[in-house]
């Protein structure tokens, strides 16, 4: 308990002052980890055992990257991804691989390890920044995506290599091979287990209605796939990463999520911290021009590949840039292969701790690194003629869906008009009935709680051009609607009110448009009994308009959000 307190003090401490310095959440877990660590401070000498519980947030990471790979993202995204993704794994982790065997000598095997996983970047960092600089849906922030989904596939390979080279004596192609094997009767496995089990056991827990059991199914799955995989010598992550992909397709995927958020954050930063607390500052304090020069080495590496392989996919030049940049770190899942090889005997504890230092410095210059690439893009986005140009052969980028709270009687007209105008849209709903009918059709459909932040993050609220509120439960719409202006402020909010009373209630809560039923209903009753009486169209249509305006007066005059019209 005394080392939880601990843990916790110097992570709220250490945190919010990188933060502020404009490094980010995860620097600062590792600076918390470094300094009470046996190498500096001292406050904590077990971190094997904190190391322990700190797997938990890989294997809750990997879970959450499993869920987002699902075969119509890939598809939509294939060139990036499996192009310009594959690529840059194979030719940065060759190179790496080389001036490893070059260096360090040993086995191909071992140098083929290292330059694999120092090829990966950081997922959880780059996506960070990316997020809060609003750049996901820019030109440079959908390539980076794309490679990282590709870097973050090839984790699954290297974690069962590791698996396999410190459980047998085969050859490096045989290793390869049966790697590989493993992965494609996983995914095997994933289909049938999906198809006739998953889905249906997750539908008959929804319609309990307990979100306490739903939130301890979603846990029992991925930490039983985790332990599953464990058993049979493969590692957790990889059991994490095939119980995301178990339900990367189910209706049930948003909640599941909003459920694992909570702890994967956590756990993650526990992962960091016991990274920083491994670390012996001793090894970096003896040669710290060596380490500082390998690092800016790797970097390099990674921009001066990155960098071409990307206009070779037709992204222009400043882009590119920006995307070599913001990717040219090493990240977690080197720490995560590298500490499982350390574990396993594969690589001598200096060996391990050199890497550790290398990955660590890199990591800590990636805000830099991300500043660098937004400058970058800011100045090539002034001198384009628009951002959402894609050159050929790049993956289509359509508009990112509107969000839709709820999709009762309301909720399903407003989507049928939005698939009139070719509009993409993504429904969440927490009754089953809903998802059960919508389940074969071709709308996006799923089941969640809109009333909990993590469910609407998931869904991708902090990107979408606008939310549409459209619950029947005048006290439910208050709810989301508060939630999202709380969680997302920047985010329009659309929603319908009852009456005029709620309609300003709703804008005290953070909605940026209402409409209230009554007074829409009243309008068009009043307009076809005027025109079947014989009035004159036209006259009709500016006295409802009038009528309208004078309506909803009372909210403008209180300054709450735009007109209605």
């Amino acid at each position: 308990m005394t080392d939880v307190i601990i843990l916790l003090t110097a992570a709220v401490i250490a945190v919010p002052l990188c933060q502020s310095a404009g490094l980010g959440a995860i620097p600062g877990f590792l600076v918390a980890g470094i300094v009470l660590g046996p190498s500096s401070l001292g406050y904590i000498d077990n971190y094997n055992e904190i190391s322990h519980l700190a797997e938990l947030g890989v294997v809750l990471l990997l879970f959450v990257i499993g869920v987002e790979v699902n075969p119509t993202r890939l598809w939509r995204m294939k060139s990036w991804v499996l192009g310009l993704g594959s690529l840059q794994v194979l030719i940065t982790g060759g190179l790496i691989a080389v001036i490893a065997h070059q260096f360090l000598g040993g086995s191909w095997e071992i140098s083929l390890l290292i330059g694999m996983s120092l090829a990966l970047s950081s997922t959880a960092f780059v996506l960070q920044l990316l997020t809060q600089r609003k750049m996901l849906s820019s030109e440079y922030g959908r390539a980076t995506v794309a490679v990282l989904l590709l870097q973050d596939l090839s984790v699954v390979p290297l974690l069962a290599l590791v698996s396999l080279m410190g459980s047998s004596e085969l050859a490096i192609e045989k290793d390869i091979f049966l790697a590989l094997a493993e992965a494609v009767a996983i995914l095997l496995l994933i289909v049938l287990i999906t198809r006739y089990v998953l889905n249906p056991l997750l539908n008959l827990l929804a319609r309990l209605g307990s979100p306490e059991i739903f939130t301890a199914s979603a846990l029992l799955l991925v930490l039983g796939a985790a332990q599953s995989m464990e058993r049979v010598g493969l590692s957790m992550a990889m059991g994490a990463f095939i119980a995301g992909l178990l339900i990367a397709d189910s209706s049930y995927r948003h909640q599941i999520i909003a459920e694992i958020q909570p702890f994967r954050g956590l756990l993650l930063g526990l992962f960091f911290m016991s990274m920083g607390m491994s670390l012996n500052l001793a090894v970096l304090i003896a040669n710290p021009l060596v380490f500082l020069v390998i690092a800016i080495g790797l970097i390099g590496i990674k921009l001066l590949t990155l960098w071409p392989l990307a206009r070779l996919f037709g992204i222009p030049s400043k882009a590119a840039l920006s995307l070599a940049s913001v990717l040219a770190q090493s990240g977690e899942f080197a720490l995560v292969i590298f500490a499982l090889a350390n574990g396993m005997g594969l690589i001598e504890p200096m060996l391990f701790q050199q890497l550790l230092v290398i990955v660590i410095l890199t990591m800590l210059a990636t805000p830099l690194l991300e500043h660098l690439a937004y400058r970058l893009y800011s100045v090539s986005r002034h001198q384009a003629v628009s951002t959402i140009e894609v050159a050929p052969g790049a993956p289509e980028v359509g508009t990112r869906p509107v969000i839709l709270a709820g999709f009762g009687r309301m909720g399903q007209r407003v989507g049928s008009v939005l698939d009139l105008m070719e509009v993409p849209y993504l429904a969440i709903d927490n009754n089953v009935a809903v998802i059960d009918r919508e389940r074969g059709g071709s709308r996006a459909v799923y089941f969640g709680d809109a009333q909990q932040p993590e469910v609407l993050r998931a869904a991708g609220v902090a990107d979408t051009p606008l939310m549409v509120v459209s619950i029947d439960d005048a006290e439910v719409t208050e709810r989301v609607v508060a939630t999202a202006f709380s969680a997302f402020p920047d985010t329009p909010v659309f929603a319908r009110g009852h009456d005029l009373a709620g309609c300003q209630k709703l804008r005290a809560f953070g909605a940026s448009f209402t409409v209230s039923e009554t007074l829409e209903a009243s309008a068009e009753l009043a307009r076809a009994t005027l025109l079947h009486l014989g009035e004159d169209s036209a006259e009709v249509e500016t006295m409802i308009e009038n009528f309208r305006k004078e309506y909803y007066r009372p909210i403008e005059d209180n300054g709450s959000g735009e007109s209605v019209d």
